[in-house]
């Protein structure tokens, strides 16, 4: 999500002196600008639109003028300190030096950090039948209403039920909470400057709870706490209190906090480095709540989430929940920068600017919290099939290994030996290292693309920068494409947008099986997204949330992937390097319109029953009938490329080419035996690989035996001349179908068989 992608650091004062709050903060703001200074003093500038390096700096690198400043712990409100340095130094990036400043976005009033991770909670629940706006759920939580993560977080659904919370001074046990009375207090104390769970009214904590200091020798436990801890004891010390909490049955532990609180049981505490925690940490195995909604950083070590994982429970990482904070930072930054070359060629004031910066506060929200919404489905998407494509990841793995991105053991993936045992106990990745693949073949590809020696304008057709918000696009159209980082934009949506919708192994595989080069995978995938309208169904049944099965929506978004890899293969095979966003899109996409919407009126036997079925079966899973009638239409698409491509070639009308293929493959079984090639059951990549080319043999020759037809066809009637050839070659179909009558009385239909049938197929057509 960062663009562009570089190293982060960051620094501790280490001689602080002893005194009051004001004078610690003096001193503070002191070294923070002496820091600041610092790094500007060998930071490349940019004047007049050429890099300047600073004065008396010897660089070893290239030129690198972008550096920013995230407010973190200690410096949240420094903000402004910072760009009052970058405009006493005149730095290029003016006040985007440090983003959520006055004149920014305030993650705690937009609460943006604890809803992108809310939306991971959402989604873990909705996959288990739950509906966490509705429907109530309990909650242990580590942090208070002050804070913005926990505080923010706790006011997202009015279902929560709060059950337990500790902070670094007190804990807070409510064993049978009135869910609207205590949404109320909680919203009460979020408004309340620095609060406490003291400031709690114990007025409203159910029976047996209470808030309890930290500093207490022992807390008595009442009969509805212990059954609420589901402990026998008594009587606990505030430290055996929160391990208990962190042990609790409970529907979702909410992670708002400052520290590591678990580690995997094979680890030891210095494994961990929080030395602070190391009395109050459990291990993974002993966690009995459902869910982990990471809303701060390093509440769990990596392979703790991994075991937690292996267990059965649900949790991400924290780099993926809780990266909606970073995405708002970074999108201010580069909104800034367009901005400052509107204030310089447009006349755009500064107090306008500002206005401007704020009406878009919820345009920037919505895209940040889409990230946060798709990265966890494709992280889902991912899970529901781990098993079955643990080898293909393996690959992956090793592959982004060779190339020296990744490594393996600073990640916590598996080596050779762990994917065997994976393998033998028939599971795959689990959600945290799904978590870090995704991420890395994100990295991967936007490398890729960045590195390029070819334009990226022509995504701009598809992908009009939607990286800025409606207004921006409107009005500064113009300078979009000019923008400083506009390549680095563009490749971190085209590289989101591939990963999130097709998987992380999509581009490896299609390189490996193609040999094209990374942009004209990602072409073909635009162009494919552009001609079967999947940007639109996507959207469709996303809507659909809590009114569908969960398993529904993943099963239809898996099948509309597996519908654009096939159209990018056949892409990458009609057109090669040379495929061109605008031109193939031009060129088919009112053919391809027209065989989906008409696709009754084209269709026959075994085909019409096929596409009848599939909308049938959706229907019975509570599918809308629009919806499904479209999903069927998908199962066109291969051979509507064909169609659109071919009625193009020979001049035809797009909807009698249409009925002419639809006829001829009819005729020919070929309906029939492409459904047998979609049931062989392959194991490992090789058998794959053999199904995918012994069905796109099928589709080639009967695009060459429509082409065949096609030439002849000097009436323009293509179905006239289908039923000439079929007559011309009487005795030829003949044979063909008693070769097929044969086939389809054997009980199983193996390769074997699929491939003879395959090359009767090629010896008719070329007859």
């Amino acid at each position: 999500m960062i663009v562009p992608t570089g190293a982060k650091g960051g620094f501790v004062p280490k001689r602080m002196p002893d005194g009051d709050r004001d004078v610690i903060m003096k001193t503070g703001i002191s070294c923070y600008q002496t820091f600041i200074r610092g790094l500007l003093d060998i930071t490349d500038n940019v004047v007049d639109g050429k890099v300047v390096p600073p004065p008396n700096v010897v660089r070893r690198d290239g030129e690198d003028p972008y550096l920013v400043v995230a407010a973190d712990k200690g410096t949240a409100t420094f903000s402004d300190i910072a760009n009052a340095i970058s405009a006493e130094y005149g730095f290029w990036l003016d006040d985007a030096f440090a983003s959520g400043g006055s004149a920014g976005y305030d993650h705690k009033k937009m609460g943006i950090t604890a809803r992108g991770a809310w939306e991971a909670v959402k989604r873990h629940f909705r996959e288990k039948g739950i509906d966490t706006q509705s429907d109530p759920f309990t909650v242990a939580g580590i942090g208070d209403m002050s804070g913005d993560v926990f505080g923010n977080g706790m006011l997202l659904s009015k279902s929560i039920r709060l059950v337990a919370a500790f902070n670094h001074q007190h804990i807070f046990l409510d064993p049978d909470p009135d869910a609207a009375a205590s949404y109320r207090e909680r919203e009460r104390l979020f408004k309340l400057p620095r609060s406490s769970w003291t400031d709690y009214d114990e007025k409203l904590i159910s029976k047996g709870g209470g808030i309890f200091s930290r500093q207490a020798k022992q807390i008595r436990l009442s009969p509805e706490a212990r059954k609420l801890l589901d402990t026998r004891a008594t009587t606990m010390q505030p430290i055996e209190l929160i391990r208990a909490i962190l042990k609790m049955p409970v529907d979702l532990l909410w992670n708002g906090g400052i520290g590591t609180y678990v580690k995997a049981s094979s680890e030891s505490h210095g494994d961990v480095g929080d030395r602070s925690n190391d009395a109050l940490r459990v291990n993974a195995n002993e966690l009995r709540c459902k869910v982990i909604g990471e809303g701060g950083n390093l509440g769990l070590t990596q392979r703790a989430r991994i075991e937690y994982s292996l267990n059965g429970g649900r949790v991400n990482t924290d780099f993926i929940d809780n990266s909606a904070g970073v995405d708002s930072s970074d999108r201010e930054v580069n909104i800034k920068i367009l901005l400052r070359a509107a204030e310089q060629e447009k006349g755009l004031t500064r107090k306008a600017r500002n206005k401007l910066l704020a009406e878009m506060t919820d345009d920037v929200a919505a895209f940040v919290l889409r990230s946060n919404y798709l990265q966890t489905q494709a992280i889902s998407m991912m899970e529901a099939r781990a098993r079955e494509r643990l080898d293909e990841t393996a690959r992956l793995i090793t592959n982004l290994e060779k190339t020296g991105l990744l490594d393996r053991d600073l990640e916590f993936l598996p080596d050779e030996v762990e994917i065997e045992e994976r393998r033998q106990r028939k599971q795959g990745l689990t959600r945290p290292e799904i978590a870090v693949v995704l991420s890395y073949a994100k990295i991967d590809l936007y490398n890729g693309l960045v590195a390029s020696d070819e334009t990226l304008e022509d995504f701009l057709t598809t992908d009009p920068q939607r990286y800025f918000p409606p207004v921006l696009r409107r009005r500064y159209k113009d300078l979009i494409p000019t923008h400083r980082l506009s390549r680095e934009i563009l490749a971190t949506l085209i590289a989101n947008n591939i990963v999130n919708r097709m998987g992380p192994v999509f581009v490896k595989r299609m390189q490996q099986d193609t040999g094209a080069s990374t942009v004209t995978i990602a072409r073909a995938y635009v162009v494919a997204r552009e001609l079967c309208q999947a940007t639109a169904i996507w959207r469709t049944i996303e809507s659909l949330d809590n009114e569908i099965p969960a398993s529904v929506q993943q099963s239809m978004l898996f099948d509309i992937s597996r519908t654009l890899r096939h159209a990018c293969y056949w892409l990458i095979e009609r057109y090669g390097e040379d495929l061109d966003i605008v031109a193939a899109v031009e060129r088919l996409k009112d053919g391809m319109h027209k065989v989906y919407t008409r696709a009754p009126s084209i269709v026959t036997g075994a085909g019409k029953q096929r596409q009848k079925t599939a909308a049938g079966e959706l229907a019975t899973m509570q599918v809308p009938d629009g919806l499904a009638r479209k999903m069927a239409g998908l199962l066109l698409t291969r051979g509507a490329l064909d169609i659109a491509d071919l009625s193009i070639d020979y001049h035809t009308d797009v909807m009698d080419t249409a009925k002419m293929y639809a006829r001829l493959s009819e005729r020919l079984g070929i309906v029939w035996l492409h459904r047998k090639v979609e049931a062989l059951a392959v194991e490992g990549r090789w058998q794959a690989m053999a199904r995918g080319n012994l069905r796109d043999e099928f589709y080639r020759a009967r695009r060459d035996l429509a082409s065949r037809i096609l030439a002849a066809c000097e009436d323009h009637m293509p179905l006239d001349d289908y039923e000439d050839w079929i007559e011309q070659h009487a005795t030829a179909v003949q044979k063909f179908d008693s070769i097929l009558a044969e086939m389809k009385l054997r009980e199983e239909v193996d390769f074997a068989t699929l491939s003879v049938a395959s090359q009767e197929l090629r010896r008719l057509i070329s007859d």
